[in-house]
């Protein structure tokens, strides 16, 4: 089977799974910068980006701040990208190739918001989208309305291209974050800032993680 019938495959298994966004990305020029062993990462060459979207209807409901309906809403999502990174790469083992499945969400170091992966990275990789003002993917159709997962695999696939596209004129998330993080350039985001608004969220009980949403709610794309 060549890489066209295995991408289309893939694909299409993944879209009977409910995935949203699909694509395929080479690591090779970034497996450096993944906190997995050597040993381990030296098996794979291409990671599989999975997208699942977010309900909107939960996410309107936040505008400085999260809401219990939208943290339990952001655990069940990531717990079926989880379950459905497994799925694939069970699919892609039977195919007699190797597979890591990397979970939506853990993260090793909140402060810098480091996890064993960015698969935000790896999905403008992919072509799902570019790295926007809010420091998250955001997709053409969607904005920043979805959660992501990995796998990672030495599965012979084709390559998607990354876009060539950004956040153009909308400065929504720059006005809206409560955290004043958000900068003109992409490049400026302000982790610190982001972090400490986080902490003050989980401080008074908002929510028992770090999360808050307010960016990914006024992300809605075009």
């Amino acid at each position: 089977m060549n890489r066209n019938n295995n991408y289309s495959l893939l694909s299409k298994f993944c879209r009977s799974q409910g995935i949203d966004l699909f694509g395929v990305a080479d690591i090779k020029g970034v497996k450096q910068e993944f906190k997995i062993s050597e040993a381990l990462i030296s098996k794979f060459d291409k990671a599989v980006c999975l997208g699942a979207r977010l309900s909107a209807s939960i996410l309107s409901e936040i505008s400085n701040a999260p809401t219990r309906l939208y943290f339990h809403h952001y655990r069940t999502v990531n717990m079926y990208l989880d379950q459905t990174a497994l799925k694939v790469c069970n699919f892609i083992q039977r195919k007699g190739f190797k597979a890591l499945p990397i979970p939506a969400s853990i993260i090793l170091d909140w402060e810098n918001q480091k996890a064993h992966l960015s698969h935000k990275k790896l999905g403008a990789l992919a072509g799902l989208g570019w790295i926007g003002r809010n420091n998250l993917l955001v997709n053409e159709k969607i904005g920043s309305q979805f959660r992501l997962a990995t796998i990672l695999t030495d599965m012979p696939l084709k390559l998607d291209k990354p876009v060539k596209k950004d956040c153009g004129h909308c400065h929504l998330c720059v006005k809206m974050c409560p955290a004043q993080a958000i900068k003109d350039n992409p490049c400026d985001f302000d982790h610190i800032k982001c972090f400490e608004k986080l902490k003050e969220f989980q401080k008074n009980k908002l929510v028992d993680q770090y999360i808050c949403g307010v960016c990914v709610n006024v992300c809605r794309g075009r």
